[in-house]
This record gives C-alpha cells, structure tokens and sequence, in this order.
C-alpha cells in the first residue's frame, strides 16, 4: 500500500526536518503533551516568536539616531578640516612652552 502524504498537506506546506539532540526532542515531546498541542504547533510557534524578536532588534545607527547632532558644536566643517585645526592647536601648544 502507497500513502500519498501530499494530500494531507495543505498547499503552502513543506515538511522540513530537523536534527534535535535527545533532551530537546524529549522536552518538546513532554511540552506537547501537556499543552496538548502538536510539536508541529509548538516549534512554528516557537519559529514565529524568534522571527518576531530578530525583527525588532534594532542596528546600531538606527540606535544612535536620536544622539546623532545632539552635542553639536555648531561648526559645520569639523569632520573635512580636522587636520587644519589639529595642526593648529599643536602650533599654539608649542609656541606657548
């Protein structure tokens, strides 16, 4: 006798494996039963809420955003003229001793 398993599938479903170690696998198994829920349900639910928290995480620019500017000097060329006013300073620094 052939299964056809395609016909219990709903047509946006694959069947994916996964290598589990022995104690998560018994875990999922124990947590199924008690909620008693598929472990199907549980580890695309479990898939779903990481998805969710990675997706929320933010960059580091987007973190910064809000201090970019904040502490301005007012002076609009310091990033392009860093080595003018370095050379500058230390000209004044030595003349002084």
């Amino acid at each position: 006798m052939i299964l056809n398993l395609d016909k219990s599938l709903k047509t946006n479903e694959v069947v994916t494996t996964a290598r589990l170690p022995q104690d998560t696998r018994n875990k999922l198994l124990i947590l199924s039963k008690a909620k008693n829920r598929t472990m199907s349900e549980i580890i695309i639910e479990s898939l779903e809420l990481y998805y969710k928290r990675e997706e929320n995480e933010l960059d580091s620019y987007t973190l910064g955003i809000p201090y970019f500017g904040k502490y301005g000097s007012g002076i609009g060329d310091l990033s392009t003229a860093y080595k003018q006013r370095l050379t500058e300073k230390l000209r004044v620094r030595q003349n002084s001793y």
